[in-house]
């Protein structure tokens, strides 16, 4: 597994209250984990805070959020933003 994956999950698990294996790659933030509008928005600000750094900061504009629908989605924006996958 990726280490975005394991950060993303762990970040997913405490925000929205969920058991660990319910977060999978596939997994839907609506239909699978159940998050409604605000906690999808409060996801994103707790995923920009964990993937920011001093050298880097991740910023989710509303319209790229509203294209993530998966974990997956959401791994694959913070590989495109440059984070750190090692």
């Amino acid at each position: 597994m990726s280490r975005i994956f394991e950060r993303l999950k762990k970040v997913i698990v405490e925000r929205l209250g969920v058991e660990e294996d319910q977060v999978a790659p596939a997994a839907s933030f609506t239909k699978d984990l159940n998050a409604d509008s605000l906690e999808i928005i409060e996801l994103a600000m707790s995923i920009e805070e964990e993937f920011s750094s001093s050298s880097h900061k991740v910023e989710i504009p509303d319209e790229d959020l509203e294209n993530m629908a998966t974990v997956q989605d959401a791994v694959d924006y913070l590989r495109d933003l440059g984070v750190d996958d090692d």
